[in-house]
């Protein structure tokens, strides 16, 4: 089972949105929210709160392509989030992810006995290219026990 159809198997709200994980890497991860009008806010594009939705999926997506082979030592949890709406999108979007620091330090620091954290960066475009929504997730890898 790939990434994104363990996302949209496990994660509710992912599979309510039907979002499509395009490409899911510990270096990049790409996910698209179809333009479907009971998704839609008051002036016809995403609502806020379906392109939060698929912002955090990207970068859940990313987070577990880079950390799965930690998943038996430590829980991945978003701490915080903060996004930024920059232009009307209007729609189909798309959210790439990217990871904030290496993942080999991220990991060295769980292997300390630490418990790392680490940004995710979210770009949010609509099919023109543009640049509609800028996010960042803070996650941690929480150790078991």
């Amino acid at each position: 089972m790939s990434i994104g159809e363990m996302l949209a198997a496990t994660v509710p709200m992912a599979r309510t949105l039907n979002l499509e994980f395009l490409e899911t890497t510990p270096e990049k991860a790409v996910v698209a929210l179809p333009d479907r009008s009971d998704f839609h806010n008051h002036v016809g594009g995403p609502h806020a709160g379906a392109m939060f939705t698929l912002g955090e999926s990207a970068s859940g997506a990313i987070v577990l392509a880079a950390f799965g082979d930690q998943l038996s030592r430590a829980v991945p949890l978003a701490v915080s989030a903060e996004i930024a709406y920059k232009k009307l999108a209007m729609g189909a979007v798309t959210a790439t992810a990217t990871l904030g620091r290496p993942a080999a330090e991220v990991v060295a620091e769980l292997d300390a006995g630490q418990r790392p954290e680490f940004p995710v960066s979210i770009e949010i475009r609509r099919g023109d290219g543009a640049v509609t929504g800028e996010m960042t997730v803070l996650w941690t890898l929480r150790p078991n026990g």
